[in-house]
């Protein structure tokens, strides 16, 4: 959520700034309603400053016996005219931040300005796209082929867009989550949380999910519960409500979960195989930074997550997400894209952001500075990858002409084989 103070004092730039994103934002209408909101409390203090006047002047009347019935009366109103003017401040700020709940975070000065993925800028490639001297499969045929992915019976137990994994392919991806938790944890300094899947309202307000994009969740109305997105959402929001001390930050922790999004509004894009499923693993990756360095640790979570790959030999691309195509509560992103050769281009495994202050204002998290002043501490999100992706990419980068799928080596110790055949 953006800083209320920050739109009254400089106004004009963050209108600049939303204005690199593309659209229009009510950002007027939040200076008309604080301008309103303050001039009710201009009245509801002079109104106050009346009681606290008149309430040690009765004491002293009534000693000298005098008749103070109208002033009793007087007061009474007055009472009543705070009461409600109090209610119309409440009211009002539910309104501002009911909008404000629907603006976007302002842009990094580095993100380029674009409209689509198209204009997002390549930082770097490593390694070289994978080439085979015969024809490569997709990841979906040589599941099926190996009886290590069933889609046909995920979708008679669930529906389209569901995978069963069996076998060798769910060691597959176990061992890739397990990969990945030990990287992170050994040799990256990130501490293990296994958190609940399904969260509140106000844990999907703080991370930005809520109320934006709810038609994407699934939701249990009964409980009035969400199944996360990404563990983005609880791990975020474990913080909420509380101030750190500054020679703890930085926080970092990872966290595999399932993840559910119902993907409305991408029918038709990558829906065969394991690429945009509606139950998904991750494991993520979250720091909470004091304002002054969390760009540079975001260029280290980046580095983080793009280790899974180089330890897997998996050749992938870093690109920095353009104003149009960055995410609502991201100020600048990196994704990861990893090659898939049934593709024949890279496709997103990972995304990297700093948020800044953003979601920590949602879910008021802060922390005190050296000087010991309270603020907002910046948030950081990345996954250290999409799994099934990351397993997909396996399988398409690894196979062999036999159609077999040889295990990389950094696997081997958590997969107990070498190689998936049939």
């Amino acid at each position: 959520m953006l800083d209320l103070r920050r739109i009254r004092n400089d106004l004009e730039g963050v209108k600049k700034a939303l204005a690199r994103r593309g659209g229009e934002y009510p950002i007027d209408k939040i200076v008309e309603l604080d301008e309103k909101r303050r001039k009710i409390l201009v009245d509801v203090e002079a109104k106050k400053a009346k009681q606290n006047q008149v309430s040690k002047e009765i004491p002293i009347l009534k000693k000298k016996g005098e008749d103070i019935s109208a002033i009793l009366e007087e007061m009474k109103v007055l009472s009543d005219d705070v009461t409600e003017l109090d209610k119309k401040v409440k009211e009002v700020d539910e309104e501002i931040k009911s909008i404000l709940l629907g603006i976007p975070n302002t842009p990094n000065e580095d993100v380029a300005v674009g409209e689509t993925d198209e204009d997002n800028v390549e930082v770097r490639v490593v390694g070289e796209p994978t080439a085979f001297d015969f024809e490569p499969k997709a990841h979906w045929d040589l599941g099926t082929d190996l009886d290590i992915l069933d889609f046909e019976r995920a979708t008679k137990i669930s529906g389209t867009r569901f995978t069963v994994f069996k076998g060798l392919g769910a060691r597959l991806e176990r061992a890739i989550i397990n990969f990945m938790l030990d990287l992170h944890t050994t040799e990256h300094g990130y501490t293990e949380i296994l958190p609940p899947v399904l969260v509140n309202r106000n844990a999907m307000i703080g991370t930005g999910q809520l109320p934006k994009f709810e038609q994407d969740m699934f939701h249990v109305p009964s409980k009035d519960f969400f199944l996360v997105p990404t563990a983005e959402v609880p791990v975020t929001n474990l913080l909420a409500g509380e101030v750190l001390e500054f020679d703890k930050l930085p926080v970092l922790y990872t966290a595999y979960t399932p993840c559910f999004r119902q993907e409305a509004g991408s029918a038709g894009r990558d829906t065969r195989g394991l690429i945009r499923n509606h139950q998904f693993d991750k494991v993520e990756l979250v720091k909470f930074t004091d304002s002054k360095t969390s760009y540079e640790e975001l260029e280290k979570l980046t580095n983080n997550a793009e280790e899974i790959l180089k330890q897997l030999k998996i050749p992938y691309r870093v690109v920095m997400l353009c104003t149009g195509d960055l995410g609502f509560s991201s100020a600048k992103t990196y994704d990861i894209e990893v090659w898939m050769p049934s593709y024949n281009r890279y496709v997103e495994i990972s995304s990297c952001s700093n948020f800044e202050a953003f979601q920590a204002r949602r879910a008021n998290v802060r922390y005190r500075n050296e000087e010991g002043k309270i603020e907002f501490v910046h948030t950081l999100n990345g996954s250290g990858l999409a799994v099934g992706r990351t397993t997909a990419a396996v399988l398409e980068n690894y196979q062999n002409e036999d159609g077999s799928i040889t295990i990389p080596d950094v696997l081997v110790k958590y997969m107990g084989v070498e190689k998936i055949d049939k």
